[in-house]
């Protein structure tokens, strides 16, 4: 299965559980004039429209490009009738948008799935001049006890599991931005009740399906995580939002 492959069957519960992203770097990205009124934004690897509904409701005009058939019908289904909402089914490498069409490019949770030259080259032809690309993730902070609980569980149940870096780890961004970039960190706490934060998991590329060895195992021990650690039927994940911004040239 290829890149492209990887979510299908998986948009209902993407949908569902995963988070928003902190509404402080949306004024951050204003202040910085990356983000301005009127301006279209094409969110590359959009999947159900997480990050495009945060551009959405700030008035921007948004190019949703998307190769996954699940991932893009649960977005159109979730946003279809929104002003500026515009679904595209296009990739990294071959948006399908005209030259010079966008004033920004952003990529919400999926950099790491990118041909890193490739996606530069495409940016290169979609930006207008001195446009902006943003890369931008929620990153859960990995040295706290149930961050380091959960890894253990992904390592011991999912085959496909690495980290919850989203393989960031090694990829070379100054290849990308070439002509360097900056970064910006905001805290975004996430909270779960039991069944979103088991949607949560399931909705990750390594998450096991119904069908999997060791799937009732997995839910068991997510369960007992989501027990151990909850307050008042709420468990609390330390995360931040990280963005990393500049111009590719």
């Amino acid at each position: 299965m290829d890149n492209t492959g990887k979510f299908t069957g998986r948009s209902d519960v993407y949908a569902a559980s995963r988070p928003g992203y902190a509404e402080e770097l949306f004024g951050f990205l204003e202040d910085k004039r990356i983000l301005t009124g009127g301006c279209t934004v094409a969110d590359i690897g959009a999947g159900t429209g997480k990050f495009t509904k945060q551009l959405l409701d700030r008035g921007y005009t948004v190019y949703a490009v998307e190769p996954n058939e699940d991932m893009r019908r649960t977005a159109e289904a979730l946003l279809g009738g929104t002003r500026g909402f515009l679904s595209v089914n296009g990739c990294d490498a071959a948006t399908g948008l005209p030259d010079a069409s966008a004033d920004c490019v952003t990529a919400a949770q999926a950099f790491h799935w990118f041909d890193r030259d490739a996606f530069a080259r495409e940016c290169r032809r979609i930006l207008k001049p001195g446009g902006y690309a943003v890369l931008v993730y929620n990153n859960r902070d990995a040295e706290t006890d149930v961050i380091r609980e959960n890894m253990d569980i992904c390592r011991t149940y999912c085959p496909g599991f690495v980290s919850f870096s989203h393989g960031l780890d090694g990829i070379d961004l100054d290849g990308f931005f070439r002509n360097g970039y900056e970064t910006v960190r905001f805290e975004n706490d996430l909270y779960y009740d039991c069944d979103t934060f088991i949607k949560r998991m399931l909705s990750a590329s390594y998450g096991l399906r119904g069908t999997d060895d060791g799937y009732t195992g997995f839910i068991v021990a997510l369960t007992a995580l989501f027990e151990k650690y909850e307050e008042n039927g709420r468990m609390r994940v330390p995360n931040h939002t990280l963005a990393y911004f500049g111009r590719v040239v």
